[in-house]
């Protein structure tokens, strides 16, 4: 993706998160609701708001980001009243329109480093990695069985062939039974591949995703139009797993700093409940059924360079 379109989506971001709020939510009066032609703020509220000219703030929705500051894009964000994953996607989106394609390691292989395979297997519960694009790297046997649905055989899983969480989602059928609300689940895996591709514009594995997906699915390519971003560290998922039925677990999720674009997951379930049940039978089902990690995973190749 080029400079200039970075900077175009810039002005896209902020269209968006303008439309999504009102003058009486930020304090602004309103003389005449019924001619107002545009269901959130105006460009000019915005620009009072954060303290800009008129025409400046339209200059830098145009694209026009080249000698835009960091203080100015910070005003920006607090006159949007933008939440912490959006104001971290409007620096990033604003840092990479200026600053250009960069030379960054990518983990993208299905292969981790061993310290990492060996704190995966070591955990008692489901445990994978995932990298910017979302494919999964590498898991513990209970992460590889709690994520069998995403094989095109789930009751033998070949964890050698890399699968995608988002491409699951919106292009194969059984992730509506896999995921009991999938509208949720499709918003959120959308919101947060957009907040991975700014992190890396230039990143050619996600944007060819997003191209194919935009291309195949109605549902992702309407949602990707929204440019809804968030973070994902820690909450609640509810699964339907084809082997044990409902699943409801936690999640902490961190990324890997000495792998770039490597994010790391345990999920937990509560004990003494159906789901802890359900997971103490997926569990025996997958010492049955599936090799160990260790036997499937190659030594981590070179990282990408492009």
């Amino acid at each position: 993706m080029e400079s200039s379109d970075r900077a175009a989506e810039i002005g896209q971001f902020l269209a968006s998160r303008r439309a999504k709020i009102t003058p009486d939510q930020v304090g602004l009066p309103v003389y005449d609701a019924a001619k107002r032609r545009v269901p959130g703020l105006r460009r000019q509220e915005v620009a009072t708001l954060a303290g800009l000219s008129v025409d400046y703030y339209t200059q830098i929705e145009r694209g026009k980001v080249n000698t835009v500051s960091e203080s100015v894009i910070d005003a920006i964000a607090r006159a949007l009243e933008l939440d912490d994953a959006e104001r971290s996607h409007l620096f990033d989106l604003h840092r990479n329109a200026l600053t250009g394609p960069q030379r960054r390691p990518r983990r993208t292989t299905k292969a981790v480093r061993p310290a990492v395979q060996s704190l995966l297997d070591t955990y008692s519960g489901p445990a994978f990695v995932r990298n910017a694009r979302h494919d999964l790297v590498a898991a513990n046997l209970l992460g590889y069985a709690f994520y069998s649905p995403l094989y095109p055989d789930p009751l033998a899983p070949d964890v050698s062939k890399p699968v995608n969480f988002v491409r699951f989602c919106f292009l194969d059928p059984r992730a509506h039974d896999f995921y009991p609300d999938w509208d949720h689940m499709a918003d959120g895996a959308v919101n947060l591949l957009r907040t991975d591709a700014g992190r890396d514009p230039y990143d050619r594995g996600i944007s060819d995703l997003v191209g194919e997906l935009s291309t195949r699915s109605e549902e992702f390519r309407t949602r990707w139009a929204k440019h809804n971003v968030r973070l994902h560290y820690t909450g609640t998922k509810n699964f339907h797993h084809p082997v044990v039925g409902d699943i409801g677990i936690g999640y902490e999720t961190m990324p890997l700093p000495a792998d770039p674009g490597l994010v790391l997951t345990f999920y937990t379930v509560q004990p003494a409940t159906p789901s802890a049940d359900a997971m103490a039978l997926l569990a025996s089902w997958a010492a049955t059924n599936l090799e160990s990690p260790a036997s499937t995973t190659d030594q981590l190749a070179p990282p990408r360079q492009d």
